[in-house]
């Protein structure tokens, strides 16, 4: 029984045992999860438990997902996220296509106009509505809903389409890059090597070849072998990266960027962030909102030694980087501008790695306030660009 399934996890290298696999088989005889009233299969209650029984190490919950789900033909796990807004509003049956000409007729409203006519709509709406241009709604220009188009809005459930949000209404869930992904070339590291500073330190564990020779020499013939401590890279990296929304479409190429940079850089330092950098970032995305790090306290404790690179697409609204509160997830005191300044400021020594093509940068008004607050030290997630970055930080 699940013979197939078992399989499925060791061919994406998950390390699962057959004394795990067993135990699985028992706990479904022992009847820890069955079938629902109607007889069918809860595969959420079967995914919880597999995951518990057969995974040890939260490192591999991503590798064990992407093969549950491959296994069951793309069964995703639907969260029951509890939300104010009756989900009946938000089921889009409606797909509209607008000219060039409808779109730009279509009004853009300021940030405290957009904000203020929410709490307005939120207090005054009392049903479903789809197609318009005013009410919390799907498939219309409204902005404020999903499925639509309005140049600047807030996305309330749905997913992404036209990338025009300044404020998302929904609880996501991120994944962690996985530091392990198998490089299909051994050029980004070859990148990466530019950015080198050895040094001797620790034990003396390598021979010293040449000074063996000469104190041999001295020694009248007796063999006198010396040692040294073997050559490490000594350049300290502080990593920060943007993780879901638009970066979704740049995992993979990321994740090959992340384990180039862990087995190049020994003292490699790593945070996650969503779009902009505000008053905390977070190492595991699992526990995000209960593991914060305060981006004051992580300026604080690394020297000006260590080199900065951002990795980030900066694609977002405007606003989410110049405008307090302007944070998809929630309010921020401060606007992610001020705090991009204060990183620069600490460590003289940055970049930033875009994985967005470099030619449609010029039409993403947030690349170009990014570029400006980097002072256009921003370079394409490319080799070309890997190893300009290599050789401004080296300086």
């Amino acid at each position: 029984m699940l013979i197939d399934f078992f399989h499925a996890l060791r061919s994406a290298r998950l390390p699962v045992s057959v004394k795990e696999h067993l135990a699985l088989l028992e706990a479904l005889q022992a009847g820890v999860v069955g079938p629902n009233s109607d007889g069918a299969w809860a595969i959420d209650d079967f995914y919880h438990l597999a995951r518990t029984v057969l995974v040890k190490d939260e490192k591999h919950y991503d590798r064990f997902d992407r093969a549950f789900g491959a296994y069951f033909h793309g069964v995703e796990l639907v969260a029951d996220f509890t939300k104010e807004i009756p989900l009946d509003w938000l089921r889009k049956t409606l797909e509209r296509e607008l000219t060039p000409e409808q779109k730009a007729a279509i009004e853009k409203m300021g940030w405290d106009e957009l904000m203020e006519t929410l709490k307005k709509r939120l207090e005054e709406q009392k049903e479903r509505h789809e197609g318009g241009s005013k009410w919390i709604g799907t498939g219309g220009t409204s902005p404020f809903g999903h499925g639509g188009y309005n140049p600047q809005g807030v996305r309330i459930g749905g997913a992404g389409r036209n990338k025009s949000a300044v404020k998302v209404w929904d609880q996501r869930a991120y994944k962690d890059y996985d530091d392990t992904q198998e490089l299909g070339t051994r050029n980004i590291k070859v990148a990466l090597r530019r950015l080198r500073k050895f040094a001797r330190q620790g034990l003396a564990e390598e021979l010293d070849l040449d000074d063996t020779i000469h104190s041999t020499a001295a020694n009248a013939g007796y063999l006198d072998i010396r040692m040294v401590p073997e050559r490490r890279n000594n350049v300290k990296v502080l990593l920060l990266m943007d993780v879901g929304g638009t970066m979704d479409e740049h995992v993979a190429r990321v994740e090959e960027l992340f384990s180039a940079v862990k087995s190049e850089f020994k003292h490699l330092e790593f945070y996650y962030f969503h779009n902009c950098v505000y008053d905390f970032m977070w190492k595991n995305n699992r526990r995000r909102f209960s593991e914060k790090f305060p981006t004051q306290d992580i300026i604080r404790k690394y020297n000006k030694d260590y080199k900065l690179i951002f990795v980030g697409d900066a694609t977002m609204s405007p606003y989410e980087i110049l405008q307090p509160g302007g944070s998809v997830e929630y309010n921020n005191e401060e606007a992610g501008a001020e705090w991009l300044q204060r990183l620069t400021h600490a460590f003289p020594k940055y970049a930033w790695i875009n994985p967005e093509p470099q030619g449609v940068w010029q039409y993403r008004q947030s690349i170009g306030v990014i570029q400006q607050l980097m002072s256009q030290r921003m370079y394409p997630l490319t080799l070309k660009g890997l190893e300009e970055t290599m050789r401004l930080l080296s300086k």
